[in-house]
């Protein structure tokens, strides 16, 4: 973990820097370790959309995923490697992502002849050289003296990770459903329903405060709910109008993914769930994942404060919409 820290007073902090269907990076503070949680920005981007809040991207002390979905990973092999940190996934989203980055591409038949000729080429040369190091012993060791000294020591290609579009600095690997310390901050990693391999949702817990960040998935169930109660912070996927989705530009397929029980949470889902099995404990409610094409920021906090009447403390300038294009200001405890 980072020794040297910049932090404010508040040692607690929760920032979105975005939240939507083109990239989704928050912060989370605790103590002396800072987590971003999902890097669906560019490294550039990123960092920028850090500084406008005052965070120093250099003091980030590790990155946690959620999913493999490109709005969530699309920056993130090139921030990790930036900055030399640990990314922390479970194993059946590692595989998920390293497959996306190397896909399986399909050959033609005569692109498989020529690969193997080429490949046999490759092996005949390989033969000839090895038949000309058998040289006398004589015209060895001239071949030897006349070479540099420093050719004689081997150098390591420092350009090979590089090529290798999944290669990080380090990898850790965690489950749902137990819990893990990263620095000064406890997390709790829970399954959540929706399209990915192994997506989880996350309860942060440092110096008795408690956030969670539950976007992408279908529907609440029982798992979630549970994880969800008695915190002290609430990212909660806001997602589409129904109306606006069935009347939008996507084509049909997509429809029944976003509305299925492993798609997105419809603002109508989320106003029940806020209005029924919310226990109100949250000072602060973030709405999130809003779609551009599908939601409009008025639909989705009418629904929240309307499902809220009954937590008159949450409303007002305590319930957010996190947004795609602009961080949030740092909600601080």
């Amino acid at each position: 973990m980072h020794r040297l820290k910049r932090y404010a007073h508040f040692m607690v902090r929760f920032t979105v820097l975005a939240s939507g269907s083109k990239g989704n990076c928050t912060v989370v503070t605790g103590g002396n370790t800072r987590i971003l949680v999902d890097a669906g920005l560019s490294c550039r981007e990123l960092f920028r959309r850090m500084r406008m809040v005052d965070e120093d991207p250099a003091t980030l002390d590790a990155i946690i995923i959620t999913h493999e979905h490109s709005d969530h990973v699309a920056g993130l092999a090139v921030t990790a490697r930036k900055l030399g940190i640990p990314v922390y996934f479970t194993e059946g989203t590692h595989r998920a992502w390293v497959r996306w980055l190397s896909p399986r591409r399909q050959m033609t038949y005569t692109q498989w002849l020529e690969q193997c000729r080429k490949q046999a080429a490759a092996r005949m040369a390989e033969a000839d050289a090895a038949m000309n190091d058998e040289c006398d012993p004589e015209e060895a060791e001239i071949s030897a003296d006349s070479a540099p000294v420093e050719t004689a020591v081997p150098i390591p290609d420092k350009t090979i990770p590089e090529k290798d579009p999944t290669w990080l600095p380090s990898i850790q690997f965690f489950q749902a459903g137990k819990q893990l310390q990263i620095g000064d901050i406890s997390v709790s990693p829970f399954t959540i329903p929706h399209d990915a391999a192994d997506p989880v949702g996350f309860v942060f817990q440092a110096e008795g405060v408690r956030m969670a960040v539950a976007t992408d998935l279908g529907y609440i169930p029982p798992n979630v709910k549970a994880q969800l109660k008695s915190v002290d912070l609430l990212l909660l996927e806001s997602n589409h109008d129904l109306e606006m989705l069935r009347d939008g530009p996507y084509p049909w397929s997509v429809k029944q993914r976003v509305l299925s029980r492993v798609g997105h949470l419809s603002n109508e889902a989320t106003a029940t769930y806020l209005e029924t099995e919310y226990d109100g404990q949250a000072t602060y409610v973030i709405l999130g994942h809003l779609s551009e094409s599908n939601n409009l920021p008025e639909l989705a906090r009418i629904s929240a404060e309307r499902a809220l009447n009954g937590h008159a403390t949450l409303l007002g300038d305590r319930l957010f919409l996190a947004a795609q294009h602009e961080p949030m200001s740092n909600i601080c405890f």
